[in-house]
């Protein structure tokens, strides 16, 4: 692939990362996103198969880029420090209000049911791979599990609400019930 094919295709996907991130993997059209990214609609399929194939790998880099930023979390710190960190986080408003910087998953589980097995695949690899690295034992599976579901819901729900007392204290009650 030539360089210039390389940072259009870089160009495109960003566009469909942002798309993704506030709208899901769904409604966003190839038009929206090739506008975003500053280029016409015709030049798509040189790029990509489909728009489920951007999509796709749209997603599979958000979730890339979420597991970089946990891997720079101290590696010596106890597991349960590390989720409660996470969770510190993730259950933040900055989290909940800037979610065009944030976690894929609120914006998206809800439709991954709907989309091809590949986009299951590459949440249940993403999971796969998270609970792997907040685990300190094989027992520690299912707590992280349940805060990873707790996590995502209870963003998911809090953007719903939008900023509000009652968004805030969904906020906070998760994050209690984790750390």
């Amino acid at each position: 692939m030539s360089e210039k094919k390389a940072r259009t295709r870089e160009r495109i996907l960003r566009a469909a990362s942002a798309a993704l991130l506030q709208r899901g993997p769904v409604e966003p059209g190839v038009g929206e996103v090739m506008g975003a990214a500053g280029l016409t609609v015709g030049g798509f399929y040189a790029h990509f198969d489909s728009k489920d194939a951007l999509m796709l790998e749209a997603f599979r880099q958000l979730l890339g880029h979420r597991r970089s930023l946990l891997a720079q979390v101290d590696s010596d710190l106890p597991a349960a420090q590390k989720r409660a960190l996470l969770a510190a986080f993730y259950l933040s408003r900055k989290h909940r209000d800037t979610p065009d910087d944030g976690c894929p998953l609120p914006s998206t589980v809800g439709e991954i049911a709907r989309l091809p097995e590949a986009f299951r695949q590459a949440l249940a690899e993403h999971v796969e791979l998270m609970v792997a690295h907040l685990s300190a034992t094989p027992e520690d599976a299912s707590e992280v599990l349940a805060d990873m579901a707790l996590m995502v819901g209870g963003v998911a729900l809090a953007r719903a609400l939008g900023p509000s007392e009652l968004s805030d204290r969904v906020l906070r009650s998760a994050k209690a019930a984790i750390v």
